[in-house]
């Protein structure tokens, strides 16, 4: 699925023999399968690795990728391009962008936990978080929860207004209100 060349091999080794214990790598995009898709990759700490994540095993690593985003990493490549001047780590994904049918799901909850694992969450989990639906009522109001870094972001009131809330009312019309039922913890997990 993710081709890595010898040479961005060696550099991961590399630079992950300088991070705490455990830390392993993350291929993530932001905004899948449309124009303003776009391709990264991070460190991933061992708290970091979420239940929806596919462990990709390389030579004395490990690559993270979300599943739902898998379709849009075919033939991805990933290489460390070295010239006169120095060194870059490339990332292509020729299908980044591509709008891909989703399957359609049966139920208005699963088209939403869909939708936030594909247009939410690798946004998010740049941060090291990540939000799920819990529930939806029949009035309309979605619960949802924070977990990881969100738990806790001085940030998150702007991060569900502007970016969750926004996105669901406006992909999802059956949805006329959005709450965060979140026991939101401050401490050293927090991004802000």
């Amino acid at each position: 699925m993710i081709n890595i060349s010898k040479n961005a091999q060696e550099h991961f080794k590399s630079l992950l023999l300088s991070e705490p214990k455990g830390t392993q790598i993350r291929v993530f995009i932001v905004n899948p399968g449309t124009p303003n898709a776009e391709c990264g990759v991070a460190f991933c700490l061992e708290n970091e690795i979420e239940e929806a994540d596919l462990a990709l095993k390389y030579d004395k690593f490990f690559v993270y990728v979300n599943k739902n985003i898998i379709s849009y990493l075919k033939n991805s490549e990933i290489d460390l391009v070295i010239d006169k001047i120095g060194s870059q780590l490339t990332l292509k994904a020729p299908y980044a962008k591509n709008n891909f049918s989703k399957k359609t799901s049966s139920s208005l909850e699963e088209k939403i936990r869909s939708f936030l694992n594909l247009e939410v969450n690798p946004q998010l989990s740049m941060h090291g978080g990540q939000v799920k639906l819990i529930k939806i009522d029949q009035n309309g109001i979605a619960t949802i929860q924070f977990s990881g870094g969100c738990n806790g972001c001085a940030m998150i009131g702007l991060t569900l207004k502007s970016t969750v809330e926004k996105k669901l009312l406006a992909s999802f019309p059956e949805i006329k209100k959005v709450h965060d039922e979140t026991q939101h913890l401050h401490g050293k997990h927090s991004f802000y």
